[in-house]
């Protein structure tokens, strides 16, 4: 098994080339918080392996992701309106993370300043992510789009260290620590 020190973000680009039209945006401003902000670091699962365009073949994209994956510590789900519609890669990510590399979930949602009830969000699940939920097969917490967040999940959990219920979340105390 290769060791797994990487973060795998997952997000729906609908299709979209142009970063600013999907939740690629959202992709984007992690590696650009990563290179501005000392206190927001992670090793990104998409930069350790070759590039993939979108004119690839689905079989060479698929490898490249399961590669990816398999160097992972967690997968860091990008949620947004329209991830749930994604029929093609997001739900392969979830489920192979999930059944293959055991991995936990960071579920991260656009829109949202702080999440204290997960399952009120359960109209914006992917129907993969819906199915781990329920089965309890991996530790998932729920976040915002937020920078404080997103770094303590990061650093906090991975594939020895699962968050311990598929609801998690964080109290009303960490996000006022955090100035939320």
């Amino acid at each position: 098994m290769a060791y797994r020190s990487g973060t795998y973000i997952a997000f729906h680009a609908d299709g979209e080339t142009n970063p600013t039209a999907s939740d690629m945006k959202y992709y984007n401003t992690l590696k650009m918080w990563k290179v501005r902000d000392d206190d927001f670091s992670f090793a990104n699962s998409h930069e350790k392996t070759n590039a993939v365009r979108d004119s690839s073949k689905k079989e060479t994209l698929r490898r490249t992701l399961i590669e990816r994956m398999n160097k992972s510590k967690h997968l860091l789900l990008i949620i947004g309106a329209t991830t749930k519609y994604d029929t093609d890669w997001v739900p392969f990510e979830i489920k192979y993370a999930v059944e293959t590399c055991g991995i936990p979930i960071i579920a991260v949602y656009t829109g949202y300043n702080k999440i204290m009830a997960p399952s009120a969000l359960s109209d914006l699940w992917p129907k993969e992510l819906s199915k781990a939920i329920e089965s309890k097969t991996v530790g998932i917490i729920h976040v915002p789009f937020k920078k404080e967040p997103i770094a303590d999940a990061i650093s906090q959990f991975d594939m020895n260290n699962h968050p311990k219920t598929t609801l998690n979340h964080y109290t009303q105390e960490a996000y006022n620590s955090w100035g939320l």
